[in-house]
């Protein structure tokens, strides 16, 4: 429990450092006009230390914490040889220009100008000359990452063979002796070093009473904070929350007010001990207990903190997981066990870790503990398993829900981590029983953490956006804040998990270094750089786009689509521009890349081939303009107006108001009919019949007065009717009309029929319907000879009739 609490000692450390890699913050060296290594590397003491570190590694004697200096040494010399591998760069690209503009190398058996080959060795040699520093710099740093990579294994290894190491078994009654003589002999020493503090103090002439005083306004404030604090910030928040429904602005400023509650404790806690330091009666073993007790009680201090705001006491106040009122007593009551148990571990391996406790007592201090910390994850599996249970009996929330399986891997993680801890510590795997039982109660805490702070970043969200408390619940910027946290948490897991500082700030290094892609080096700077000024040119052609849509464009004579295809059209263009000044104001060559770009491109040809295919028919589209938005065309079986026209798609809305999503590629190999392409000019076609003997010249006269007079039909050309001929039960007749507008054609064709219908019946003008006669050859054939009998009237007998 002292290794976790030394770890998180660092993460604070680490966290500001963590936006660089460690020993990146060295001035980098400048490329030299000479073609030799940068002064600010010493080759020479480089090669002493690297031999040096090579021959510890060897040997395999060299104590843990020499090796880590030796990391942190060889760690701040790979950074310097990474900085030094761009040396030159300007000078090599110039060299390079300048061979290039000589031409090739003549093939074999050729021969070129003199004056040409000399200038190309001259050249060739100043390039090698210039590549020297780089090329020295990539060997060294890569003997460098090799030897602490070595390092590392060795580390790791010595950490896991620690791990198993056994102790004597706590629960063997023969180390229980040791263990008493051991506290004997600690209340001895803690009174032979306050005798020794007070005798030190009368042969200076001083005495404890002389501060007493000060020392005593000193405790007194500090314990006030530390015994009564937490009530007074504890009734402020609840004034603020009090009906669970407070305003966004309130419930930040309420969480903001209840980090009080651990902030003014640890404060009381800091002022007792700079009381108790006052007096000069403590020696190390004293103040080493001190320290511990201090330590412990801040875990209390924030486990009282982290189960009031995870599990409320107000009702009306939603608690985490939507835990029951009836649960959060019990809920806070076994956090703050969990958090007692851990300070009591840290104080119980600061006692096991002094000289007077024999090594066969540790366990024995070390065991209640862990069986305090089980007691306290058993607590907590049960009643969780409780609130699993009534989510699952729930109206809103099943077995398959996301809480209900988060619970489910909690439960079954804390009881397995409770027995076998328990287990591993009675045995004597002290050091194993550690590794799971304590990272458990810290995982826990940090999870909880995380949990509350979701909470106050939507409230403050909803304070920013002016929004309401469940809009700010369903946004998603709260939702990628809480994300964020939560990797940048995942460091913080890994030291609480074992993993050295060391090895954090190596994983760090190496995504600071980025990766290499076609000769080029690809870092987190240069993604940065990239990202921003592609941000920067879409920005710039958005706003091109909007100045062409609303100020330029309408003061032209280009139709809707024509403008809507210029604008699509700069869109495309401006993207590409933003990317390629994006890629190259980053110093990435593209030339470089062209290999792998152009492997891509056959990957992408393969598998994306339907994809490509629709945004060049996309490309076409706005380009020769087939079709255009508000087009009336026909796909296939699709009729619709055109609502949108993207570079992979065409969305048309058909006439029952349903969107149709037609890849355009079908657009450009199928058949399109464009009812309104160029003019909206259409005709409406009608076929009517009417009964045999009718006048059809009557008929024809009739039907061109009938569509003269509908509204929509043009003028000229004039309607035509045509005759069409003898049908099997009608005299057909079909009507044409040109409509001024194509978009009326149903109102139009719909008037039509209606004044049809009404004039023929004025007229008296038949509209026939199909009718058939049906002739029977044998009619008998259908009857059976008993149906002819009754038709006769003749009654068939049935059986038992007289």
């Amino acid at each position: 429990m002292t290794r976790v609490l030394r770890t998180l000692s660092v993460i604070l450390l680490l966290a500001l450092g963590a936006l660089a890699p460690p020993g990146l913050a060295q001035v980098a060296p400048e490329p030299s006009a000479s073609a030799t290594v940068p002064a600010e590397i010493d080759v020479g003491v480089w090669e002493q230390e690297a031999v040096r570190a090579e021959n510890l590694i060897a040997a395999g004697t060299a104590s843990t914490a020499f090796l880590e200096n030796l990391r942190i040494t060889l760690a701040n010399w790979r950074a310097v040889f990474l900085a030094a591998q761009n040396a030159n760069a300007e000078r090599i690209a110039t060299l390079q220009a300048q061979i290039e503009a000589l031409g090739p190398i003549p093939a074999e058996g050729e021969a070129e100008p003199a004056a040409i080959a000399d200038r190309r060795a001259a050249l060739t040699a100043q390039m090698a000359q210039a590549q020297l520093p780089r090329v020295t710099a990539s060997e060294a740093f890569n003997r460098a990452n090799g030897l602490i990579a070595e390092i590392d294994a060795i580390l790791a290894e010595r950490q896991a063979r620690a791990l198993f190491e056994r102790d004597p078994a706590p629960v063997n009654p023969l180390n229980w002796p040791p263990a008493l003589t051991g506290i004997a002999d600690l209340m001895t020493r803690l009174g032979a070093e306050v005798t020794s503090q007070l005798a030190g103090l009368r042969n200076a002439g001083e005495s404890p009473w002389d501060r007493a005083f000060f020392a005593v306004l000193l405790a007194s404030a500090g314990l006030f904070l530390l015994l009564r604090s937490r009530m007074f910030v504890g009734r402020w928040t609840d004034v603020l929350q009090q009906d669970g429904s407070a305003s966004p602005g309130r419930e930040v400023f309420a969480f903001a007010i209840s980090l009080l509650q651990v902030l003014f404790p640890i404060m009381g806690l800091l002022v007792v001990g700079a009381a108790v330091g006052m007096l000069h009666l403590l020696g190390a073993a004293g103040g080493a207990l001190l320290g511990a007790a201090i330590s412990g009680l801040v875990a209390v201090y924030l486990a009282l903190w982290l189960g009031g705001r995870l599990f409320p006491a107000n009702p009306a106040i939603a608690a985490a997981f939507g835990v029951a009122p009836a649960l959060r007593p019990a809920l806070r009551r076994a956090v703050v066990l969990l958090g007692l148990f851990f300070g009591l571990g840290s104080l119980a391996e600061t006692i096991s870790a002094l000289d007077v406790i024999p090594l066969a007592a540790r366990g024995v201090f070390v065991l209640p503990v862990y069986v305090g910390l089980a007691v306290a994850l058993l607590w907590l599996a049960a009643l969780f398993s409780q609130h699993r249970k009534d989510l699952r009996d729930g109206p809103d929330e099943g077995d398959g829900g996301f809480i209900a399986r988060l619970l489910l891997g909690a439960i079954t993680a804390m009881r397995a981590v409770a027995i076998l801890g328990t287990g591993l510590a009675a045995a004597g795997y002290l050091s194993l029983a550690e590794a799971a039982m304590t990272p458990t109660a810290l995982t826990l805490g940090l999870l909880g953490v995380l949990v509350v702070l979701q909470s106050p970043i939507r409230a403050l969200y909803a304070v920013v956006s002016g929004q309401t408390q469940d809009q700010a619940a369903q946004a998603l910027l709260p939702v990628l804040v809480n994300l964020v946290l939560v990797f940048l948490a995942l460091p913080v897991l890994a030291l609480i998990w074992g993993m050295r500082p060391e090895q954090i700030s190596e994983i760090i290094s190496r995504f600071f270094v980025g990766i290499d892609l076609g000769g080029t080096r690809i870092t987190p700077t240069i993604v940065l750089a990239v990202g921003l000024v592609f941000a920067i040119g879409m920005i710039a052609t958005r706003m091109l786009q909007g100045a062409l849509r609303s100020t330029v464009l309408p003061r032209t004579r280009l139709d809707a689509g024509a403008r809507h295809a210029v604008v699509a059209g700069v869109g495309y263009v401006g993207i590409g521009l933003a990317a390629v000044i994006a890629i190259t104001t980053a110093g990435i060559d593209l030339t470089a890349l062209g290999v792998v770009l152009g492997a891509l491109s056959v990957g992408i040809g393969f598998g994306l081939q339907n994809v490509v295919n629709n945004f060049v028919s996309g490309l076409i589209l706005l380009i020769e303009r087939p079709i255009s938005e508000g087009d009336w065309i026909e796909v296939g079986t699709t009729m619709g107006i055109v609502k949108s026209i993207s570079v992979r798609s065409t969305v048309i809305e058909t006439f029952n108001k349903t969107d149709v999503i037609v890849p355009n590629a079908d657009l450009i190999a199928g058949t399109v009919t464009n009812w309104t392409r160029g003019n909206t000019i259409g005709r409406a076609v009608l076929t009517v019949g009417v009964a045999y003997g009718t006048d059809t010249r009557r008929v024809q006269r009739i039907l061109e007065e009938i569509a003269a007079s509908v509204p929509g039909v043009a003028k000229y050309p004039e309607p035509g009717v045509d005759f069409l001929g003898f049908g099997a039960d009608s005299l057909d007749f079909r009507v044409r009309a040109i409509l001024v507008d194509v978009n009326d054609l149903v109102r139009v064709t719909t008037e039509i029929n209606h004044r049809i219908a009404e004039r023929f019946t004025a007229e008296g003008i038949e509209i026939p319907f199909a009718q058939r006669d049906i002739w029977l050859r044998n009619p008998e054939a259908l009857h059976p000879p008993h149906t002819a009998s009754i038709a006769q009237g003749a009654m068939p007998q049935t059986k038992g009739e007289t």
